[in-house]
């Protein structure tokens, strides 16, 4: 096997497959890197069991400037391999594999040899068979990720908590997640009607790497789904990730159909306030920012206290208030993501009550998007 290849564009494929290579496998192959060059092409594959990335570099590419010398396979040491590919001199390095599985890696005036292992030993990858595609625009699938992601839950007692809920059926996609203690929903349409009904929970561990590597202006994610598969298409590189199974909760229900208060204000300085206030309840134990509504027209009021340092106020002028005055106190770090994922936009917060989850929705857009938030009792 040998071949030479432009070394900043090799870079660039190393790092996307590196993203599914682990350290702490029980599997010591995936460790490794697998390579597999044919005359056409170079083809490199990373997993850890839950995640697998493959992705393919062809001659016909500029981009890569690769010339194919010799085909074969082997599987190197991923992180000791990357790394020095990463340092060499040269523009292009060249890759051969000799006798046994040994590689020689040369660049300029550098050589390196190391050790390998033979690439049949790898695991195969899921098969998926299914031909319904879903292709959603890049930027937009980027987007669903970046608004629920944020409400799976860590906590591994319950392993079906820590994914995104998807649902497709017709022309629509629905995304959910929820920690018990928030929630976020997003519905968007899809541009053409998908044969069949899917119902999958995706890890949010798995999606959180889809979504750096689906670059800003990228075309299209294709989405094909299997039994307890998902395959993401970006360009010429295959995501795989393993799907979680169970049944998720109704999630619908804990979404609140009527309010007694609403305030309408702008996300992005009220996130402001809220980073502000939420530099004294971190220094406290319960982590807690109140926030106060009425009797003033259109004023609320943000404060919060840790008992060792002092307390903060400040008054936050609302475009929009309606109903009843209210006190109700959250934990500002879950606040804080929900209006990150709101943007620069003007949202509508309704609450029933001081004890039951308040709901965040754009002014926009009040039926697609949604953030929900458990308040904390405080006494």
């Amino acid at each position: 096997m040998k071949f030479t290849i432009n070394r900043s564009a090799f870079t660039a494929k190393l790092n996307d497959v590196l993203r599914a290579i682990s350290s702490k496998t029980t599997i010591p192959i995936l460790t490794g890197l697998k390579m597999v060059v044919s005359p056409q092409d170079v083809t490199l594959t990373g997993s850890d069991a839950d995640i697998t990335i493959q992705t393919v570099m062809t001659t016909e590419d500029d981009a890569f400037g690769l010339t194919v010398d010799q085909a074969g396979s082997i599987v190197l040491p991923a992180r000791f391999f990357s790394e020095i590919v990463k340092k060499l001199p040269d523009q292009q390095v060249t890759i051969e594999v000799s006798d046994g599985f040994q590689a020689q890696i040369t660049s300029g005036s550098a050589s390196f040899t190391i050790n390998g292992q033979d690439a049949e030993n790898y695991p195969r990858l899921p098969e998926i068979e299914t031909t319904d595609t879903v292709k959603l625009a890049g930027d937009l699938f980027k987007e669903i990720i970046g608004q629920t992601v944020i409400a799976v839950s860590n906590q591994e007692s319950r392993p079906i908590l820590t994914g995104v809920h998807f649902v497709l059926e017709g022309t629509q996609l629905m995304a959910v997640a929820t920690d018990s203690h928030r929630l976020a929903q997003r519905k968007v349409q899809l541009p053409e009607a998908i044969a069949q009904r899917y119902d999958v929970i995706i890890p949010g561990k798995s999606l959180t790497e889809l979504s750096r590597m689906i670059s800003d202006g990228s075309e299209t994610v294709e989405l094909r789904i299997a039994e307890n598969q998902v395959l993401f298409i970006l360009g010429e590189t295959w995501f795989y990730s393993r799907l979680l199974e169970g049944n998720y909760p109704e999630t619908s229900r804990l979404i609140p159909e009527s309010s007694e208060t609403t305030v309408e204000l702008n996300a992005s300085s009220f996130l402001a306030s809220i980073e502000r206030a939420s530099l004294l309840s971190h220094e406290s134990r319960n982590n807690v920012v109140k926030l106060t509504l009425g009797p003033d027209a259109n004023l609320a009021k943000i404060s919060g206290n840790s008992p060792d340092v002092g307390n903060v106020e400040e008054d936050i002028q609302a475009s929009s208030l309606e109903g009843a005055g209210l006190e109700i106190s959250f934990n500002p770090d879950y606040m804080k993501d929900a209006l990150r994922s709101f943007g620069q936009s003007e949202i509508k917060i309704a609450f029933t009550s001081a004890l039951r989850p308040f709901t965040l929705v754009p002014t926009e857009d009040e039926d697609n998007f949604i953030q929900l938030i458990t308040p904390v009792r405080t006494y």
